[in-house]
């Protein structure tokens, strides 16, 4: 049985060298798996794949289509809270029963879709991070998630429903009419490519929206940028800090961040380890 899996992107464009590697490597080991990289993935608009417009037509176009079983976000990169309120109002019946999988500024639509129960949300690799060291396992263990291949999903997950985010995106989700609600979930976050003043700034803002949550777990703060004085606390003394100031439990540490080991993690309760 074939696996048709559509790709996207709602942010920044992919290179078209990244695709043809990812066709590649489907084509090679995954002949259950039909890819379909929607031509807007490589239109470019200043920083964006194509303007607003272009965008949320593609993925309605996806997301709408009886014939696609999932849809994969191509790259990451601001834009998807420009087309997240659109593209909700537009979703038809057909978009409920796919898998929606990425992450970083694509978890904008993985949150909305949560928030209104529509289809499947999945926190997972990236078709651009392909690019990556150790980028083809990535890719393998998206393909083989999507089309019902058993595959190992985060370490760390148990029986109560979890939501994976980039912090970024979920202080800007906090707040707005796209934010699901995370009451009884254990939250799982990760950052790239901020100073650990602005880590320390986002936990300020996130724990004051996630009262009610049964707990935070820290994935990996990747690639800070070195600043001119120290910070003086580590990111997980920032998360610790700021979940005993709110009254959130810590729970420790995940297995997830802007790089190819990025876990997989199914919005809700998990399915059974090594199911898809």
């Amino acid at each position: 049985m074939t696996t048709r899996i559509a790709i996207v992107c709602p942010g920044k464009p992919l290179r078209r060298e990244r695709a043809d590697a990812v066709l590649a490597l489907a084509e090679a080991e995954f002949p259950q798996v039909d890819l379909a990289f929607h031509p807007q993935c490589f239109i470019r608009t200043g920083h964006f794949a194509g303007d607003d417009s272009t965008r949320l037509a593609a993925f309605l176009n996806v997301a709408n289509d009886p014939a696609v079983d999932a849809v994969w976000f191509g790259m990451g990169g601001y834009g998807a809270c420009r087309i997240a309120g659109d593209a909700i109002a537009g979703l038809g019946q057909n978009a409920d029963g796919k898998s929606y999988l990425g992450y970083s500024d694509a978890g904008t639509l993985l949150g909305a879709l949560y928030r209104h129960q529509i289809g499947k949300p999945v926190h997972g690799p990236l078709a651009g991070d392909i690019r990556r060291d150790g980028g083809d396992e990535a890719v393998r263990r998206v393909l083989r998630y999507l089309s019902g291949v058993p595959v190992e999903l985060e370490a760390g997950l148990d029986d109560r429903p979890t939501a994976a985010f980039n912090l970024m995106t979920l202080a800007m989700l906090a707040g707005t009419d796209l934010m699901p609600d995370l009451a009884g979930h254990v939250v799982l976050v990760e950052e790239v490519a901020e100073h650990l003043y602005a880590v320390d700034r986002l936990f300020f803002h996130i724990t004051q929206h996630l009262h009610g949550v049964a707990g935070i777990r820290l994935g990996r703060i990747s690639d800070v940028p070195e600043n001119d004085r120290p910070f003086g606390s580590t990111a997980e003394q920032i998360a610790k800090d700021w979940c005993a100031r709110s009254g959130i439990a810590y729970l420790g540490r995940a297995d997830i961040g802007h790089d190819a080991d990025n876990a997989l993690v199914p919005f809700g309760i998990a399915p059974q380890r090594g199911d898809a």
